[in-house]
């Protein structure tokens, strides 16, 4: 099983990212999928999280009307949209299967 995350990067307060994972050695569709950061000095907070068909969503508060998750079960990927992005949304965001594992991370950073 294996996870690759993209797309993170540095942005501006109020800007937007997109982060994409893909997902291999296993079927992709038969597993809910989840997004979960890790801020520097903190532990992992859960942001969101996907069914199997993706007709399912859920948000922690602290991102909800800002984020969306969303996946492609054709392509084994699944997304975060990221918009209004704030200083406090800084991490490493992972993707995560629903009984692991993680991915890598990819550094999201949001200052002026």
């Amino acid at each position: 099983v294996r996870l690759v995350e993209s797309g993170g990067g540095l942005v501006q307060p109020g800007g937007s990212l997109r982060l994409s994972c893909v997902g291999s050695g296993y079927k992709f569709g038969n597993h809910y999928m989840a997004w979960v950061r890790q801020a520097p000095g903190k532990g992992p907070e859960w942001v969101s999280d996907i069914n199997y068909s993706g007709t399912a969503t859920y948000y922690s508060d602290s991102v909800k009307g800002r984020f969306t998750i969303s996946r492609d079960n054709s392509k084994n990927m699944v997304y975060l949209q990221m918009n209004d992005l704030k200083p406090e949304d800084t991490a490493v965001y992972y993707c995560a299967k629903d009984d692991g594992p993680w991915g890598q991370g990819t550094q999201v950073t949001v200052s002026s």
